[in-house]
């Protein structure tokens, strides 16, 4: 009985046993149950993404190889290019690749292989336009090993960096600046960022160490020699460098040290950055809340990102069967959640920033014309290099010209008013800077920009206005060789193979005597065509006959066109005003005449010192050998006493000028003087700072020529005040006792006319 005992003491232990295993089994088998719930919730909506995510995933690691190999060629190679070009390139190598059968995406590029979206929208927060170029030079930028030299004429990219390194510290040098190296082995030492500005066509041999990156071990760091001392190098160090040439010439031994960027701000870039300035002055609370919404996107965004990052390193780090590690189905269902949230919030975000976007696109028109200007302004470098305007004084113009502009509440009407306004203020104010001889041409360019932003314009037939025939072998016969020469007629055969002119040359020989008037017409830029071409051309296609039977009478149609399709005032410049200019000068922006042989600002400028009452505190030097410093002692004298400093001939001191750029970009306006100005005159000459010449005002002064010319100067000269001093004393006793309250306007008017001949 004692042995059947124990033995079913025995069974029941094991049977007990198996129970509490069993217990244990059914608590561990419920709780894998919810967790596997919770598994199957947190990733049963990721299920499709996640299998075209693979999907993806293989076939870009099969293109690997081409895709790399494109955006290896873009870093390398395509940083100093224009947009087109860089598409021709692209193009070139990807027909290479199937060529060669490497694998490929096809329309590889570097931005589908090296973009991260949450980064590029932290950067077109920061500053960065948001067009496919700015943004494969931002992605340059962070992935190319050499330290980028930016062209920046606008100073987009001087912006973006400083926006970008707010945070982490940043510090601003420049070449002319004392102890620019020992700020420079401070950013190394500590890991900073350094923005080297305004750089020339030569850098200093003292930075040749950083740029070729010649680091080395010692005492088991990392360091860099920068001239005789060793600094140690911190692996966080970034080094930026921009310059303000617009197309900078570096020899091959500087382009192969940096990765050289062309920052050269593109057209639809510079048109969403238009359009976020005019719905800022007139839609304030759409901006504002446009930018809210950017700047909550990304952050959301961003979060979506390191959560999904987040899940990703749990699943692919777990250990063993994955419903038993209760922290990564916790921090899965967590995080689930969290997404789901942000999800829909980033929908309906999107969804009130569309609706935003239909508001703001009504003002579209206004900063397409605008962009178009700007580049219409900026091709004037390439006439004369004092013809140089900055972005930031184009988008202050601009916002100038909205707040003067004509109100409405029809936001179309409002839109043309703004266009016909600002087209005009811009009109006027370069015409004040540009020579006699290049206004008609300015207006011309204006006319064309225009006409070409609405499709006005075919380009094979301004090219032709442009350049003349390009095919001198002609089979046609000249139909009057006694009139005509054949320089004449083979121009009219080349522009009868343009689309519009098919037929042209059988008219012309049908109509010859036609022609043969209008060839001896004094009013060739007016006479009307054959019946068969006088209706079918318009405005623009006639330039082109005119242009090819009777040069001589070009720049006369010239105005005729820019009067017929734009209005008279735009071939009318305005009047020269020297208090106007003065008024939109500031304390930063200095005033510069420009020259031409014959012509003496200095009457004009002591004739405003006196209307302003500061003829006692002006002063003038004449620069040249010797004169440098000073100049720069009577600047700083000037910035403490309200003074105003006329610098003549700037022309003459090349040797001063980066000097003289270096006082006026350190001119603070809080320390300065508020009546303080810098009046500055040269020839043209491409030695004068760039910046100042950009965010200057600028002034052309030459002798008038014509009647006309002097009588519209002398008109501007005169005022009441001087018309009473020069009056016969005796007349104008008579007149005041007539008269006492005011003299009478028609004698003026009258008075006027004598002074004037």
């Amino acid at each position: 009985m004692e042995a059947k005992l124990a033995d079913l003491n025995v069974k029941f232990q094991g049977a007990e046993r198996k129970q509490n295993e069993l217990k244990d089994q059914v608590t561990k088998c419920t709780a894998q149950l919810d967790r596997a719930g919770k598994l199957i919730g947190g990733l049963g909506g990721e299920k499709t993404r996640w299998e075209q995510t693979v999907g993806d995933l293989t076939t870009q690691l099969h293109n690997v190889v081409g895709d790399v190999v494109i955006s290896s060629g873009v870093v390398a190679y395509n940083g100093p290019f224009t947009p087109t070009f860089r598409a021709d390139l692209l193009a070139e190598w990807s027909v290479k690749m199937k060529e060669l059968k490497v694998p490929h995406t096809p329309g590889a590029g570097i931005v589908k292989t090296l973009a991260d979206p949450v980064r590029i929208r932290a950067w077109n927060i920061a500053g960065l336009p948001t067009d496919s170029v700015s943004i494969e030079n931002g992605i340059i930028v962070s992935k190319a090993r050499r330290w980028p030299l930016m062209i920046d004429p606008q100073g987009q990219a001087n912006k973006w960096i400083k926006n970008m390194e707010k945070e982490t510290g940043i510090d601003v040098i420049k070449l002319t600046e004392k102890d620019y190296l020992r700020t420079l082995a401070n950013g190394i030492r500590f890991g900073r960022a350094v923005l080297l500005e305004n750089i020339g066509e030569s850098l200093d041999p003292a930075l040749e160490p950083l740029l070729q990156k010649q680091t080395f071990k010692q005492a088991g760091s990392e360091v860099i020699k920068m001239g005789d001392d060793v600094i140690p190098y911190h692996p966080d160090f970034r080094f930026y460098m921009t310059t303000k040439h617009r197309n900078p010439h570096y020899q091959p031994e500087v382009s192969v040290k940096v990765s050289l960027l062309n920052f050269f701000v593109t057209l639809d870039g510079l048109e969403d950055q238009l359009l976020g300035t005019v719905v800022m002055q007139e839609r304030s609370d759409l901006a504002e809340l446009k930018n809210q919404l950017v700047v909550s996107n990304a952050r959301m965004k961003k979060e979506l990102k390191e959560i999904e990052d987040k899940i990703l390193f749990l699943l692919s780090n777990s250990t063993g069967n994955i419903l038993d590690d209760e922290v990564l189905i916790n921090t899965l269902a967590q995080s689930k959640i969290t997404s789901n949230e942000i999800t829909a919030k980033v929908a309906e975000a999107e969804k009130t920033e569309k609706d935003i976007d239909e508001t703001r696109e009504k003002y579209r028109p206004v900063a397409t014309r605008a962009s178009v200007l700007f580049f219409c302004i900026s091709d004037l470098a390439a006439v004369d290099p004092m013809y140089q305007y900055s972005l930031a004084w184009f988008i202050s113009l601009f916002i100038r010209g909205i707040e003067d502009a004509e109100k409405d509440d029809n936001v179309e009407k409002r839109a043309s008013m703004l266009n016909e306004f600002f087209t005009y203020s811009l009109y006027s104010n370069i015409c004040r800077s540009l020579f006699e001889r290049h206004k008609l041409m300015f207006s011309l360019l204006l006319t064309i920009a225009i006409m070409q932003q609405k499709g006005q314009v075919d380009g094979k037939e301004w090219r032709f206005l442009l350049a003349g025939p390009t095919d001198t072998n002609i089979k046609e016969a000249n139909p009057a060789p006694e009139w005509m020469t054949e320089k004449v007629w083979v121009e009219v055969v080349n522009v009868s193979h343009l689309p519009a002119f098919k037929g042209f040359t059988a008219s012309f020989a049908k109509h010859v005597d036609h022609y043969r008037n209008y060839f001896e017409s004094a009013d060739a830029h007016r006479f009307p065509l054959d019946p068969d071409f006088d209706d079918r051309l318009n405005a623009f296609q006639k330039l082109l006959v005119i242009r090819c039977i009777r040069p001589d009478r070009f720049m006369l149609g010239v105005q005729d066109f820019v009067a017929v399709t734009v209005g008279e005032r735009f071939i009318e410049p305005p009047p020269f005003d020297l208090m106007a200019c003065y008024l939109e000068s500031s304390i930063v922006a200095p005033l510069i005449f420009v020259l031409s042989a014959g012509a003496d600002p200095m009457a004009d400028l002591l004739k405003l010192c006196e209307e302003t009452k500061m003829i006692k505190r002006f002063d003038q030097v004449s620069l040249g050998q010797g004169q440098g410093p000073k100049a720069e002692a009577l600047i700083k004298l000037a910035m403490d006493r309200g003074m105003w400093v006329c610098l003549q001939n700037c022309h003459l001191a090349q040797s001063f000028m980066p000097r003289l750029e270096n006082i006026v970009e350190n001119i603070d306006p809080d320390k300065v003087h508020r009546d303080f100005r810098l009046w500055l005159t040269s020839m043209p000459s491409p030695y004068f700072p760039v910046a100042i010449l950009q965010n200057g005002v600028k002034m052309t002064l030459e002798p008038p020529s014509g009647l006309k010319s002097n009588v519209i100067r002398s008109y501007t000269r005169i005022n009441d005040a001087y018309l009473d001093e020069s009056r016969d004393p005796s007349a104008r006793l008579a007149d005041i006792a007539r008269h006492p309250a005011h003299l009478d306007p028609c004698r003026r008017h009258r008075h006027i006319h004598t002074l004037v001949y």
